[in-house]
């Protein structure tokens, strides 16, 4: 009787460690992923004031400034949990940015310009930032998901609710290419 009742403690405290340990996973990809939310509003607040700095330079560019703004409007409207979405919508603003850079390029003053030089450094430093967030967010997610699929602890994951991640990804193709070097 003793042993049995030894045995279903020793399953019982088992139970307990492994949802102990997917709250705790769950969590740290909660606070990967709220990384990744400071450092694209660090960078979508950023971006009024190196459009303002262009407009000064390259007023008749509107198109480009006003894409900009477009995107970074569309991936703040995605809901906060929608990963996905939020990553595509996050992709399309770097390109955006992207095409800000290099036409920045046409306009020797502007590419001078003090100011515009400290946003587009800043900008750098954020990106490179949300580069490291989401490094950290998508191993934090890959160890949830790990333990949501395996055995044991992927029943006990189905008996509480917990559910994989996705990962935040590039979803552009472009993105991913290695760019051609001309000499």
């Amino acid at each position: 009787m003793y042993i049995l009742i030894g045995i279903v403690a020793l399953v019982v405290l088992y139970g307990i460690m492994i949802y102990n340990g997917l709250v705790r996973s769950r969590q740290m990809a909660e606070e990967a992923w709220s990384g990744i939310d400071v450092q694209l509003k660090r960078r979508a607040d950023l971006i009024p004031n190196l459009i303002e700095t262009v407009k000064c330079y390259a007023a008749h560019e509107k198109g480009t400034l006003e894409e900009v703004v477009k995107l970074r409007n569309q991936a703040q409207a995605v809901p906060a949990g929608d990963v996905a979405a939020r990553a595509q919508a996050e992709g399309l603003l770097s390109q955006a940015l992207g095409k800000l850079f290099a036409l920045a390029e046409a306009y020797p003053d502007l590419k001078a310009n003090q100011n515009f030089s400290e946003l587009q450094a800043s900008l750098e430093t954020i990106e490179s930032e949300i580069q490291m967030s989401r490094r950290y967010y998508n191993g934090a997610a890959r160890d949830l998901n790990v333990k949501v699929e395996s055995f044991p602890s992927n029943l006990v994951a189905g008996q509480f609710g917990f559910s994989k991640r996705e990962y935040f990804e590039i979803t552009n193709d472009a993105d991913r290419a290695v760019p051609a070097v001309k000499f």
